[in-house]
């Protein structure tokens, strides 16, 4: 392809990521929301983000499995463009269906709310296959040097869809008028405010799924692209991920058998559900390593689990995408206010927010996430040294800008500084890293750990602006470990990225274990969890380094 065809067809291509990010973002809308109107726990909200990032996993698992029993690789059979328009149509299915499972539903219906999880559980079925298919795709467009730009060029309108996403879904279920936490709570009660208005919402989303199908098949600037690599089988490999899945499943139903049944709210209960959601946790760390080590032993069998660099990049894309999706997911109930709370002040200290009131703040973060990605983006351009040094400085602020005009007039001055600030540090943490990817990770996730630090033993919205300056620090991790967990995969790289892939199971796990910890103990210490994740993805910036370098390979 040309380079003028290669920019077109990448402009179509982005249109997946957009999706992603739009859809995503909303579930922290939509997650307090269904707690408020469901009378649900915390955990049992959380359960929007288990469903559509379990799906991740699923997905990519099923596709390895349906691989290993043909002994091809069925993505590559299919080639990439085919594979995102299956995606999308898989995608518009789920959209599509939750009219249906939503129509006359009822507050506090709680068989509703499962129906919903499962339409968003085939939505992000489509959005696994579309991820597998879209991110090599990408990187094929061009030299594959650049790959890692590409992707964050892609991660910027990703990024862009997750900053509108919020404000879209809050409009759509709250309208415009602002709304009173008591206002808005009797209004759900009386059912003036019901999740139906969401019906509209996904068939719009249906149709532009299909749409977006269309126009990939029709496209002639995209073509469709195959892998030359030929599918390397690893039966041990995929046996050990169908004993995670299981123990996965076995612990997720027996936690749910013990809403079914009539059992009183005592600790000893929420103790054994806290149980069962760490042993799912322990389990993935366990079947990982142990997979690892049996294939330093012998490799036949274990494909790319072999390498030390995948493994500890699996556990960091699993990690990676956890801490992402859970500061946001559980940042609802963290700024409601606090049951006994007589000048409706909540976990922090400042004023109580309701359902509606949360959205520009989850847009924020989100947006936190679109302004790395954009400074990430930049080396596509092949700026000049002088100019690319202008260039970190200024694009964080335009984007910054972005995020503000999408969010006009709902952030104070106070707020607007206190962000601008987090910015200058995260511009910093890009000057020190110099673009190399063990560094980037070293100095974001330190930067991470401090930030949730202030937000777990601070108050006020200093600890609130520390916990949205996580999506600043996230915001350029997944392209670095991706790339740092397939280096020197060789013709293991395919099965390595499909992997990977299946970690975005963290999204899955670790924020209903932090909304379980937020129901046992408070919604504050919980983001202990959040600390934890940083800590693993800065111990893996050294590990992995350590580990490419006993294979020779240079990652500055």
């Amino acid at each position: 392809m040309t380079q003028k065809n290669n920019s077109s067809a990448l402009a179509t291509l982005v249109t997946v990521f957009f999706f992603w990010g739009f859809i995503a973002a909303s579930n922290g809308v939509f997650i307090p929301f269904c707690k408020t109107y469901f009378n649900i726990d915390q955990f049992q909200s959380q359960l929007v983000d288990f469903a559509f990032y379990g799906a991740y996993y699923l997905g990519a698992l099923l596709l390895f499995i349906c691989s290993s029993a043909i002994k091809k690789d069925v993505l590559n059979n299919w080639g990439y463009k085919k594979g995102i328009v299956y995606g999308l149509l898989v995608s518009a299915l789920g959209a599509l269906i939750m009219f249906p499972f939503i129509d006359n539903a009822q507050q506090g219906d709680t068989a509703v709310f499962y129906l919903v999880l499962i339409a968003l559980f085939v939505v992000g079925l489509g959005f696994s296959l579309q991820q597998t298919a879209a991110n090599p795709f990408v990187i094929s467009l061009g030299n594959p040097r650049n790959g890692a730009q590409r992707l964050n060029l892609a991660g910027g309108v990703n990024s862009f869809g997750t900053t509108i996403g919020p404000i879209v879904i809050a409009m759509i279920i709250f309208g415009s008028t602002p709304l009173s936490g008591d206002m808005l709570n009797e209004m759900i009660k009386n059912n003036e405010i019901k999740l139906t208005t969401i019906q509209y919402l996904y068939i719009g989303v249906g149709i532009l799924f299909l749409a977006a199908a269309g126009l990939f098949h029709f496209s002639k600037n995209l073509l469709n692209p195959k892998t030359k690599e030929s599918f390397e089988p690893a039966n041990k490999a995929k046996t050990s991920l169908i004993i995670l899945t299981l123990i996965i499943a076995i612990c997720f139903s027996i936690i749910f058998y013990t809403y079914t049944i009539q059992v009183d709210k005592t600790k000893l209960i929420e103790n054994f559900r806290l149980l069962f959601l760490s042993i799912s946790l322990a389990s993935v760390i366990v079947c990982v390593f142990y997979a690892n080590k049996k294939a330093s032993k012998n490799s036949k069998g274990w494909g790319a689990m072999k390498y030390p660099q995948l493994v500890l990049g699996m556990l960091a894309i699993f990690t990676y995408v956890g801490v992402e999706v859970t500061i946001q997911s559980n940042l609802g109930e963290l700024l409601k206010p606090l049951n006994n709370s007589l000048d409706n002040l909540n976990a922090l200290g400042t004023k109580g927010m309701n359902d509606a009131e949360i959205a520009p703040l989850i847009s924020l973060y989100w947006g936190g996430l679109m302004i790395g990605r954009w400074v990430g983006a930049i080396t596509v351009f092949n700026p000049s040294k002088g100019l690319r040094k202008w260039l970190l400085i200024l694009v964080p602020y335009i984007a910054f800008g972005v995020i503000l005009l999408v969010n006009f007039g709902k952030y104070s001055v106070f707020e607007i500084i206190l962000f601008a600030f987090c910015i200058a540090i995260q511009i910093c943490g890009f000057f020190l890293a110099k673009d190399s990817p063990t560094k980037t990770l070293k100095i974001f996730s330190l930067l991470g750990i401090v930030g949730m630090g202030i937000g777990v033993f601070a108050s006020g919205e200093f600890a609130l602006y520390a916990l949205l300056s996580g999506g600043l620090f996230c915001s350029i991790m997944w392209p670095c470990i991706f790339t740092l967990s397939i280096t020197g995969l060789g013709k293991y790289t395919s099965q390595g990225s499909t992997f990977l892939i299946m970690m975005i199971l963290g999204g899955a796990i670790i924020p209903p274990l932090q909304g379980k910890l937020a129901d046992i103990f408070s919604i504050q210490s919980s983001y202990w969890v959040a600390i934890i994740c940083f800590i693993y993805l800065l111990i893996y910036a050294y590990r992995t380094n350590t580990a490419l370098s006993k294979q020779g390979i240079n990652t500055k």
